[in-house]
């Protein structure tokens, strides 16, 4: 593989290419637009395939934390590079690449501005190809490593709620804090964490996750309508399941997560945890996390993510089967799925 120079065309292919592949998740376009855009103004980027970094080169994790649908987030880019620049100093050592932790409209960028305005090298990577909603699902299975201490760093807020932290503990302790700090930022922070070498990367990750979004995008955007959800489907390998009208919709923001239920014409029920997590009809599982759910407009093809979901709304949903998609060693680990049947009240871990 090759370095691709990022453009703006390229900008609007990952935004809305993660959008599909953020399963619900994964930031707003609007969001993702605006950072990928600034990210170009700023300088030039270029997307660089794993394989080009040494095995021991040090790669770390940007994202964002918290719930989409949360009234009084607020992270500005340079929150991204400020959480950069307190991880950097915490482990004391040069970071020779930098990557996102899911595809998502928001979240497929992420890195993009830091690359831009730090020089470090965007690599063409994500924790896991799809999004996901806890820390330790986009870890890589760093909470399996004995003794690995997963140092973190967050910014976000505004005003009185304005916060930034740093710390260090095992995946879960960090993972969990970090959460707490993006609801008391008013929702939403920019994080850096978790410090790995290239090597354990590509065993654990989700190399050319970016490219692949990229080209679901090209898919989606070069089409109309239906013809465009169909471009989809067929990039993906994944079917349309129905198209018809939210009649349901429930959602909480609680501990930071988003939390809700969608039901399409009475018949079709989707669960989500800030992702899709199940998709039944007349209470027959059809597609269970990892599993991709996504609504997307039924007339303009405009992936919709849960926290924008309305009633009365016309949509189509797709999925597509886990084995189709690039997914990190996470994906798997039963452990770190269990805790969402106490979240949904469903099942997931007899549908792995």
């Amino acid at each position: 593989m090759t370095n691709i120079k990022l453009d703006a065309e390229m900008v609007e292919y990952a935004v809305y290419g993660g959008a599909v592949l953020g399963g619900g998740g994964g930031g707003r376009i609007e969001e993702g637009l605006k950072i990928g855009r600034l990210a170009l103004e700023v300088g030039k980027i270029e997307l660089i395939p794993i394989d080009s970094f040494a095995d021991d080169d040090l790669l770390v994790t940007v994202s964002l934390v918290g719930a989409p649908a949360a009234k009084d987030q607020f992270v500005l880019p340079i929150h991204y590079a400020k959480a950069l620049d307190m991880l950097s100093r915490k482990i004391g050592r040069p970071i020779q690449g930098i990557h996102t932790n899911e595809n998502g409209a928001g979240t497929t960028v992420n890195g993009w501005f830091q690359s831009a305005i730090t020089g470090i090298p965007l690599v063409d990577f994500a924790c896991n190809g799809r999004a996901h909603p806890t820390g330790a699902m986009g870890s890589m299975n760093l909470s399996e490593v004995e003794g690995y201490v997963s140092h973190q760093a967050c910014a976000g807020g505004k005003g009185a709620n304005y916060l930034e932290l740093v710390i260090s503990g095992t995946i879960e302790q960090s993972a969990s804090m970090i959460r707490k700090a993006s609801v008391e930022a008013g929702g939403l922070v920019a994080v850096a964490r978790n410090p790995v070498t290239a090597a354990y990367a590509k065993q654990n990750g989700a190399p050319g996750a970016i490219s692949q979004a990229i080209g679901v995008g090209e898919a989606l955007l070069s089409q109309k309508g239906e013809g465009a959800i169909d471009a989809v489907v067929r990039k993906l390998g994944g079917k349309i399941v129905t198209a018809g009208v939210v009649t349901e919709f429930t959602l909480e923001t609680t501990g930071g997560f988003d939390v809700g239920t969608v039901w399409i014409d009475g018949k079709y029920e989707l669960t989500f945890w800030n992702e899709y997590m199940t998709l039944e009809k007349d209470g027959e599982r059809l597609a269970t996390f990892p599993d991709l759910i996504m609504t997307l407009d039924a007339k303009t093809a405009r992936p919709i993510i849960t926290a924008a979901v309305e009633k009365g709304q016309q949509v189509a949903v797709i999925s597509v089967p886990k084995a189709n998609l690039l997914l990190s060693t996470t994906m798997s680990n039963e452990k770190l799925m269990k805790p969402i049947e106490a979240i949904i009240k469903k099942e997931i871990i007899p549908f792995l």
